[in-house]
């Protein structure tokens, strides 16, 4: 089986973090093609700072990490240190990473590689705020028709919102971004919150990564046994929920999830519900589809590919 080319977008963060390790994991299923960062849970100084450092745990220095856009289409950025704490990664010792950054800019790097690779072979996958794939669009839009599909984490319907009452994070940071992606035409798939929170990483999820007794296991579940403070405080939830490794595992095994192709559109004029994903989910308006928005997914089966795959690395 050919590996599947992807290039991960991303704002690291200990749930992208997981998603990464995973991705890079699996080198059998997934040629990750570069990892594109964006200002989002923490500045964009420090998201492309943990995605090399991820890429040192996961013994991939060979994968190129470029830095992205540093704040929204149209507005200023909001970001999630009350979450992720000051670093993005709080939880593990965290080192300065010795993997450089690859020169050039994030934006480029995923146009350059849509327009040399043959139509339709390449995934994207963000992880973060939409901003590089719409400047991306905006900047090229020769390669829209180029992208074989994208597979992302954001917005909610039954579950609205995590930083707003109606809105997801990633959607609510850059509306406008998140807007021009789902306009775009490109085959979507949507892991919103009512799927992530349904990812719940338990104390005993976290005993298995942990007992891998490997440096990648460690500092996944260093990562993990901080990142579930806030939702078990927020939520009363028995763990942190895994959003972002959402996206790898559905590209690694889709039968795990489960959803409907439904017309999604998204909030930019509303202060009030600004950033929320208006999903048809009954089918009560004549708009076509143009997202798989998934509603559920197989928690146990998600967490046994997630501890598999990290035990390889």
């Amino acid at each position: 089986m050919t590996a599947r080319k992807i290039i991960i977008d991303t704002d690291p963060g200990q749930d992208d973090a997981v998603a990464l390790l995973l991705a890079l994991a699996s080198p059998d299923e997934l040629e990750v093609l570069g990892i594109t960062c964006v200002a989002g849970n923490v500045p964009l100084s420090l998201t492309q700072k943990n995605a090399r450092m991820i890429c040192e745990v996961a013994g991939r220095s060979d994968v190129p990490v470029l830095a992205g856009c540093d704040a929204p289409l149209a507005r200023p950025l909001v970001t999630a240190e009350h979450v992720h704490g000051k670093t993005g990664l709080d939880g593990p010792e965290l080192w300065e990473p010795q993997l450089p950054l690859t020169d050039g800019h994030a934006v480029d790097f995923i146009i350059h590689n849509l327009r040399r690779h043959a139509p339709g072979s390449v995934t994207l996958c963000p992880l973060g705020p939409l901003t590089n794939i719409a400047t991306a669009f905006k900047k090229a839009p020769d390669i829209i028709d180029r992208v074989q599909e994208i597979v992302l984490m954001g917005g909610a319907y039954f579950e609205v919102g995590n930083v707003t009452p109606a809105a997801e994070f990633n959607i609510y940071v850059d509306p406008e971004a998140a807007e021009t992606v789902f306009t775009s035409g490109v085959p979507l798939v949507v892991m919103p919150l009512d799927v992530t929170h349904k990812a719940l990483a338990t104390r005993p999820r976290v005993a298995a990564i942990r007992a891998l007794d490997t440096r990648a296991g460690h500092f996944t579940a260093d990562m993990l046994d901080f990142f579930e403070r806030f939702d078990v405080a927020k939520y009363g939830s028995e763990g942190g929920p895994l959003h972002d490794p959402c996206v790898i595992a559905h590209l690694l095994q889709p039968d795990l999830f489960s959803g409907r192709h439904v017309n999604v559109q998204v909030e930019t004029g509303s202060e009030l519900t600004l950033g929320m994903t208006v999903a048809d989910w009954w089918g009560v308006t004549d708009h076509a589809p143009n997202a798989m928005f998934m509603g559920d997914v197989d928690a146990d089966g998600f967490f046994a590919l997630i501890t598999d795959r990290l035990a390889r690395l």
